[in-house]
């Protein structure tokens, strides 16, 4: 694949994350690329009748743009990419979504927190290539309908909020990670990752991507969880010492399990908590999800660290504290059918 060669990208799930790149693409790339995006409720019904909204750090007004939006991904022709803005948790439901956008060479980038249900297609680091998880894939629905095959990893390092239906800020100047499940370096990856820098999305393309991952994972099992449990900010929790030590812990078991499936990480426990308290008053995605009513991004940030962890034998006796108390938050939230008091 070239990268010249690709001229339909579809943004399914075109929320904080995936509406800001749906924005910069089709700025960026003018009438070369048709961009659609999937979205849908007010959300949808904003970026039909005013366009999408996107404030870049700092910014004082939004770049706006018009973009082809629907709810039914069957309306859209076949994509030579599509770029999936899901969470892990919502992914299953929509396989068929995504499976009508498909044709052979299609590509999807998938930009996920946590562990990804492929995570072990083509994995070299461990013993347990081609695994699946029930919890990540129920029914193997991805591994049927979409093929991992299929799949360029994405991790993301970007602060972004829907904040009104259409309208999203970004926190900070972000980047993307890519990268094959194989680890290689291939025409595909190369011809998004040029398309992409071509239309302003900062990226790289990793080597080793479930390094990538894990490392992301640190933070992320961490963070999301107590801040939602606690209703914090980053800054919050980073400058209460009970809350940093129970952070510590996490990221100890992460890199534990990690270490045991072949992963290698960058900073030491201490230095990746220095480096957080730098973050400032962030609210975390689960957070704005409890904060919505919405239902939390659990299984892929901390319930598979307890799984992995029993599959690889090492203690995660916080983590799976930790996953007792969010899930029953969460089972209270869908309950009550809000997520503010």
């Amino acid at each position: 694949m070239e990268a010249h060669a690709i001229k339909n990208v579809c943004i399914y799930g075109a929320g904080a994350l995936g509406g800001s790149i749906a924005v910069k693409l089709a700025m960026g790339l003018g009438e070369r690329v048709q961009i659609s995006v999937v979205a849908r409720g007010a959300h949808l019904e904003s970026i039909r009748a005013q366009g999408l909204r996107v404030w870049e750090a700092g910014a004082s007004s939004p770049v706006t743009a018009r973009i082809t939006a629907t709810d039914d991904a069957r309306e859209l022709p076949p994509q030579d990419l599509v770029i999936t803005g899901l969470k892990g948790h919502q992914l299953a439901a929509a396989a068929s979504g995504i499976a009508a956008l498909l044709h052979p060479g299609t590509r999807v980038m998938m930009i996920l927190n946590g562990i990804p249900w492929w995570y072990f297609h083509r994995d070299r680091q461990s013993s347990h290539a081609e695994t699946q998880f029930e919890e990540l894939d129920p029914g193997s629905v991805l591994w049927r309908q979409l093929g991992p095959e299929r799949v360029i990893g994405c991790v993301a390092y970007q602060g972004a909020e829907v904040i009104n239906p259409g309208s999203i800020q970004l926190s900070n100047n972000g980047r993307y990670v890519l990268g094959e499940p194989s680890d290689e370096h291939t025409a595909d990856i190369a011809a998004i990752s040029a398309l992409l820098m071509e239309a302003g999305v900062n990226n790289t393309i990793s080597p080793n991507i479930r390094n990538e991952i894990w490392n992301k994972l640190l933070g992320n099992a961490a963070f999301n969880p107590i801040s939602a449990l606690t209703r914090a900010l980053m800054t919050d929790i980073m400058f209460d010492p009970g809350l940093s030590k129970m952070v510590a812990q996490v990221m100890t078991e992460v890199r534990s399990v990690g270490e045991a499936l072949g992963a290698k990480f960058a900073l030491s426990i201490a230095e990746r908590v220095e480096q957080s308290k730098a973050i400032g008053p962030v609210r975390t995605s689960m957070l704005q999800d409890l904060l919505a009513g919405k239902s939390l991004e659990i299984t892929p940030l901390v319930g598979m660290v307890v799984s992995l962890g029993r599959l690889t034998k090492v203690p995660t006796p916080t983590s799976e504290t930790i996953l007792a108390l969010v899930t029953q938050l969460d089972r209270e939230t869908q309950r009550s059918g809000a997520g503010t008091p």
